[in-house]
C-alpha cells in the first residue's frame, strides 16, 4: 500500500483548490487506524440554512443548497433545495429559539413533507403547542442528492 503525502492539491494545469473533485466511491478510514471505512459523500449535509422566521417571508441569514424559503403561514415553512435530493427518505434536522440577550423562548420543530425537492416544517411553542414564528431557525438536511 501507498502512501501520498502532500501540504497542497491542484488541479493539473489549474489553480489552488480549482475543480478537485472526490467521488461517490471514496471513503475515509476511522480514528485510530482501523480497516473501519466510511463513504465521504453520504456523510455530508446536503442542505442547510438559518433563518429568521419573524422577519416577512422567512428571511435567510445564510444557506447551502437552498433555492428558497416560503412562509406558509405562522410557524409553517418550507425550504425548497437547489439541487435535489434521490429521493424523499431524508433526515431533516432543526433547531429554534428566540434570544434577545435577557432571555430564550423554548420551542421545538416538527418536520413533515419531505421531498426530493426539500421540506416543510412547523415551529411551536412548548408551552402551548401552538405554532409560533421564532427569529432563531436552522434546519439541516441529510440524504443522497439525485
Amino acid at each position: 500500500m501507498s502512501t501520498l503525502l502532500a501540504d497542497t492539491i491542484r488541479k493539473t494545469g489549474g489553480s489552488l483548490g480549482v475543480d478537485i473533485r472526490v467521488k461517490n466511491t471514496s471513503v475515509y478510514e476511522s480514528e485510530g487506524g482501523t480497516s473501519v471505512t466510511q463513504s465521504i459523500t453520504q456523510g455530508l449535509v446536503k442542505c442547510w440554512c438559518n433563518f429568521d422566521g419573524t422577519a416577512s417571508g422567512a428571511a435567510s441569514r445564510d444557506s447551502f443548497n437552498v433555492s428558497g424559503m416560503t412562509d406558509n403561514s405562522t410557524g409553517n415553512y418550507t425550504v425548497t433545495v437547489s439541487n435535489n435530493m434521490g429521493s424523499a427518505n431524508t433526515s431533516a434536522t432543526q433547531s429554534i429559539g428566540d434570544f434577545d440577550g435577557t432571555s430564550e423562548t423554548a420551542a421545538f420543530n416538527y418536520p413533515f413533507n419531505n421531498a426530493t425537492t426539500g421540506c416543510s416544517f412547523l415551529s411551536m411553542a412548548y408551552n402551548d403547542g401552538n405554532n409560533s414564528d421564532r427569529s432563531g431557525q436552522n434546519i439541516m438536511i441529510c440524504g443522497d442528492l439525485a
